[in-house]
């Protein structure tokens, strides 16, 4: 069943300027660009276009909110204060960021408004750390007395990615603000509006200037002057493992500043026959559809044991036909449109290459509706190890099943990738949970559920997927320089 109604709610339009210093300001080339209605097509507005010389203005202002110690030697507690405020702000706005965030990026409301739950909390969760970052006294030998500071790392570059933009945003913001630094911010072109609404809430809390800068661009352009400029000491950013490269490679050329990448993934997604099998279902269902199949961690290889396999595809085709493909604000739609035009051909590129490469598509595979980036639910079976759809990451409604016979032999398979990003295992057994758990390379497994997430459970990859690990007490540690102090008594 699918619906492609037009949008039924208006949404309000907030900043589209660049917040440098605290002020809304228009970039120094005047230009702007589009952000489209990814369910119509059709622009929503313009914002202002960022590139290197706004970076600069906004670097200068965050190395002046840190050097001038107004915002690094203020108390952690006010510090943290500051951060329950935005929460709050947020949570008194969440009906109206939820609309933009739909607005601009496709996602059904529903989950829009989900989002922000994991938002607030994460805001809340660091504003909590603010006033418990600390050091160790160290007994060293001799008549010293020698300790540890936990110091902000400085001017902080942060890149966030159009899949959750607000989520994104607090996931960078959160701990870096929490330990003292000032950052400058570069939204995704694709769905700057959410982020920059947030940075009216940012100046009504009470942040000083220049403590927060959001930029709307290009990643080629302004993306890449935070990745180049030498007055930042560390850059945080989220996307794909091929524009990961490029930033290590910017950051080793220009200053050696501090990355942290959380990158691509094709996660493993591990059903065996002795699983509660409703409960699998429903779970890889939503691990690969959820958020139009948008996310780093889906569950985008779907290995099912030979014993269950046919039952298995069967009821899985069947609830893929059951989802609901329309609009995003509509309380019964299932799936909203792919983000763009660009990531709507990338998808069905894909699709065209698992039929031409032989996998078997049992449902979907095609546009739904004549206006908006909207693409079927798509399930593929008698997928191979060496087609593309199992070996590239898709980022949309396109689920691989694979079979397998036993659990070592899935376990090198699964671990057959340059990704390492998350997994899941679906069993009652367990002896096979911890043979899984701690045999796959991924930075996240999920037993009998999927996308959990937690602002206290840190979240990042092994191998090609990421450097560090964003929430939870391990995020702290990404924004903080430990300096020793030893003392002659």
């Amino acid at each position: 069943m699918v619906t492609t109604t037009e949008p039924k709610q208006q949404v309000k339009i907030g900043p589209t300027k660049l917040l440098i210093n605290n002020e809304w300001v228009d970039s120094v080339s005047d230009r702007r660009f589009a952000t489209i209605n990814p369910s119509t097509g059709d622009m929503i507005c313009e914002v202002a276009e960022a590139d290197a010389a706004d970076v600069d203005k906004a670097v200068q202002a965050a190395r002046h909110a840190f050097k001038s110690g107004e915002w690094r030697n203020m108390s952690a507690t006010r510090r943290g204060e500051l951060l329950y405020r935005l929460a709050d702000l947020i949570e008194q706005n969440i009906d109206e960021l939820a609309r933009l965030e739909t607005l601009d990026n496709g996602k059904p409301l529903q989950d829009s408004l989900g989002d922000l739950g994991l938002v607030i909390a994460c805001y809340r969760y660091y504003a909590g750390w603010a006033d418990k970052v600390q050091g160790k006294t160290i007994p060293i030998n001799g008549p010293y007395f020698c300790y540890t500071r936990h110091e902000p790392v400085g001017v902080v570059g942060q890149i966030i990615p159009w899949n959750f933009p607000l989520l994104m945003q607090a996931w960078k913001l959160a701990p870096a603000l929490a330990t003292g630094n000032t950052v400058v911010m570069k939204t995704a072109e694709q769905t700057p509006l959410s982020a920059l609404r947030v940075g009216e809430l940012i100046i009504e809390a009470g942040f000083p200037p220049g403590v927060v800068n959001l930029l709307s661009g290009y990643g080629p352009t302004a993306g890449a002057a935070i990745a180049h400029h030498r007055d930042i000491d560390k850059v945080a950013f989220t996307g794909s493992t091929e524009v990961g490269h490029l930033i290590m490679e910017a950051a080793a050329k220009s200053n050696l500043k501090r990355v942290t990448l959380e990158l691509g993934g094709k996660s493993p997604n591990i059903v065996f026959a002795d699983a509660d099998m409703d409960a699998a279902i429903a779970g890889s269902h939503e691990a690969l559809f959820f958020n139009q199949g948008q996310c780093c961690c889906a569950g985008s290889r779907l290995f099912v044991e030979e014993k269950c396999y046919d039952e298995f595809v069967a009821r899985t085709v069947e609830k893929a036909r059951q989802r609901i493909v329309g609009d995003p604000f509509d309380s019964a739609t299932d799936q909203g449109p792919q983000v763009d035009q660009e990531q709507f051909n990338k998808v069905m590129s894909y699709i065209e290459s698992g039929m031409r490469e032989g996998a078997q598509m049992l449902c979907g595979g095609q546009q739904v509706g004549d206006k908006g980036y909207f693409i079927a639910p798509t399930v593929f079976a008698d997928v191979r190890d060496d087609m593309k759809i199992a070996q590239e990451e898709i980022f949309g409604p396109v689920m691989s099943i694979i079979k397998f016979k036993d659990i070592n032999e899935v376990i090198e398979r699964a671990n057959n990738t340059m990704y390492g990003l998350a997994a899941a295992v679906w069993t009652q057994d367990v002896t096979k949970v911890h043979a899984i758990a701690n045999n796959l390379r991924a930075g996240t497994v999920w037993v009998n559920c999927y996308d959990v997430f937690d602002a206290a459970a840190p979240f990042g990859g092994f191998k090609q997927s990421g450097i560090g690990r964003e929430l939870g007490e391990y995020g702290l540690q990404q924004y903080t320089e430990v300096k020793t102090v030893t003392i002659k008594l």
